[in-house]
């Protein structure tokens, strides 16, 4: 049975040699810093609360009879008209 993983990763070579500087400094290896690192980042994206998109309809009777069968670029050219747009 396989427990870990072997992979690659692309990381700055400034990035690398800090990790590298803690990891002996604190007597551990890169291996446990990524993983620290990885299981942090992973406990904080769960904590976060999903992201919901507020109502923003409005009340209205749709599209105007003027507009009906009309393209994009005529809807917004009358919209613009003499703005600019």
């Amino acid at each position: 049975m396989v427990t870990h993983m072997k992979t690659t990763i692309d990381i700055s070579d400034s990035l690398y040699e800090e990790v590298r500087r803690v990891a002996h400094a604190e007597n551990t290896t890169v291996k446990a810093l990524v993983e620290e690192g990885l299981r942090q980042t992973l406990a904080e994206h769960k904590k976060r609360e999903p992201f919901t998109l507020r109502n923003a309809a409005f009340k209205g009777d749709g599209l105007h009879p003027a507009f009906a069968g009309a393209s994009w670029d005529q809807v917004r050219g009358a919209v613009y008209e003499g703005r600019g747009g």
